[in-house]
């Protein structure tokens, strides 16, 4: 339990950050979505969904697994830290550079290719704060590794809130001034952007402030690579490029793909993006866990490796990850009638997607915590291969289906690509590293959550004759009922492992 309670605090720790930063980020949702109403600038939220897709590739590829290996390398027995850190670090800055002069280079193309070819020098702006977050991966995975979290804490949410404020002064303070002041050099500044660029400035002076604030945990570097060293991290995070990509693919790619075949004109097309992103963003709840879970997780698993009981605490750990992924999952469709206000009324015709994304985040989650089996035992090409067949599916699935289902047919492959992960990993899993998960308690969870979901649907639809009142009433009521039996079931089952856990026993006792 002492193992499970660190990892909590870090969890907990590293939550209120990225849960904070997270929240910021996610209020741009209702911000943008509120103002970006009209049919112009749908397109460019289209056009903001795909470049950010295409970044987060280009992301995996500039930092090409060296987070995982620096974790890896750091916590083997004898290992020289400083000198893993100048190596890490090193790396990434001489690749950083040169991969970013390559696109400089062919920053026109990349504009046409996102059709906004005008607009060259938003690809510049990308550019470099996609370089600037690349170059701050191993000084933040330095903060988790020596458990740090007030600092990380403060980064991220101070990042996020500058990226806040500065769209909001752009698109709601700003357009007064420009207005008012028309032959100013910053006005006329202005006046040549739209809301794509907006935020995209906005992005890079959050990326530029986060680097600079982590300036004391690269302050002493120096370019002193250990080739020994970074062969066998290269070699080690080597198909972590292959693992990132596929997983990228899964994540964000069927955003492009809606871009290829949905049958629409170019607008239309960047509208239903618009609005699939929106509604995606309703699966904050779970992304959120699963983000600060994952930045607490990672350090943890290969600490806890060197343990005995690591497989018995591994399980204990999964097992609590799905309650609270059953929690949140319930909560967001349970209350879907007053979350849909999260989204402006010109996005909400997507909110069907919701569910099916929820259950997809699930899955998600149970993969990544499935998957330690390959990293700890240093078998990355297995998981590779495994985030290849989703790839396949992801890219599969959309290219069939996406012209006759629209975002639906993203939505549902989505979800049949994580699930196809999550069973692939579990039985390649158990034999090179079998770990006591009480799969058939996991599962009953997460048939009950599929039961009081359904339950929800079924009130939903009797109701739907109804007054909105009357409805938001009746739903909201029948939603609680339906958490709190959950609740119960859980406390029913888990009474005495609740009764060992220092804080919650207390409470129950």
């Amino acid at each position: 339990m002492a193992a499970i309670k660190q990892l909590a605090g870090q969890t907990i720790w590293y939550g209120f950050s990225n849960v904070g930063a997270k929240l910021l980020n996610y209020a741009l949702t209702p911000i943008l979505t509120y103002l970006m109403a009209s049919g112009s600038a749908q397109v460019q939220y289209g056009n903001m969904t795909l470049i950010y897709a295409w970044a987060a590739v280009l992301n995996i590829i500039f930092t090409y697994g060296f987070e995982t290996a620096y974790f890896r390398f750091y916590n083997k027995e004898g290992a020289e830290h400083r000198s893993i850190f100048e190596t890490a670090f090193g790396s990434i800055v001489i690749s950083t550079f040169l991969f970013a002069f390559l696109l400089f280079f062919f920053r026109q193309p990349v504009a046409d290719f996102f059709e906004i070819g005008q607009y060259a020098h938003y690809i510049t702006w990308c550019i470099a704060f996609i370089s600037l977050d690349a170059l701050a991966a191993i000084p933040f995975a330095r903060l988790r590794q020596e458990n740090k979290p007030r600092k990380y804490a403060f980064i991220k949410i101070f990042g996020i809130v500058i990226n806040l404020c500065t769209i909001l002064f752009f698109m709601v303070y700003f357009p007064k001034i420009a207005q008012e002041n028309p032959e100013h050099i910053i006005s006329k500044w202005y006046l040549r952007q739209n809301e794509l660029g907006y935020i995209l400035f906005a992005n890079l002076l959050q990326s530029l402030f986060v680097f600079l604030a982590l300036f004391k945990e690269w302050e002493g570097f120096r370019f002193k690579i250990d080739k020994h060293i970074w062969q066998q991290m290269i070699l080690y995070s080597s198909p972590m490029i292959i693992v990132g990509l596929a997983g990228m693919i899964n994540e964000v790619m069927d955003r492009q793909l809606l871009a290829w075949r949905l049958p629409f004109d170019v607008a239309d097309n960047k509208k239903l993006i618009a609005i699939y992103s929106a509604n995606y963003k309703l699966a904050i709840f779970i992304t959120l866990f699963l983000q600060a879970f994952k930045m607490a997780a990672e350090p943890f698993f290969f600490n806890q490796a060197k343990e005995k009981n690591a497989p018995v605490v591994y399980a204990r750990v999964m097992k609590w990850f799905v309650i609270t992924l059953a929690i949140a999952f319930l909560f967001t469709t349970l209350y879907i009638d007053l979350l849909q206000y999260f989204v402006g009324t010109a996005y909400r015709s997507g909110l069907g997607v919701v569910p099916i994304l929820l259950a997809a985040n699930v899955f998600l989650g149970i993969y990544y915590n499935l998957s330690v089996w390959y990293k700890l035992t240093d078998r990355m090409r297995m998981g590779m291969y495994i985030t290849l067949i989703g790839a396949a599916i992801t890219l599969i699935g959309n290219y069939y289906f996406i012209p006759a289902w629209g975002y639906y047919a993203s939505a549902w492959t989505t979800c049949i690509c994580y699930f196809s992960m999550v069973v692939i990993t579990y039985y390649m899993g158990q034999k090179y590293f079998p770990v006591p998960y009480p799969v058939k308690k996991i599962i009953s969870y997460l048939v009950c959550t599929l039961l009081l979901f359904g339950l929800q649907q079924g009130i939903t639809y009797i109701t739907q004759s109804l007054g909105i009142t009357a409805q938001l009433i009746l739903r909201t009521g029948s939603g609680s009922l339906c958490m709190l039996a959950f609740l119960w079931l859980v406390f029913t089952v888990e009474k005495q492992e609740l009764k060992s856990m220092p804080l919650v026993g207390k409470l129950i006792r």
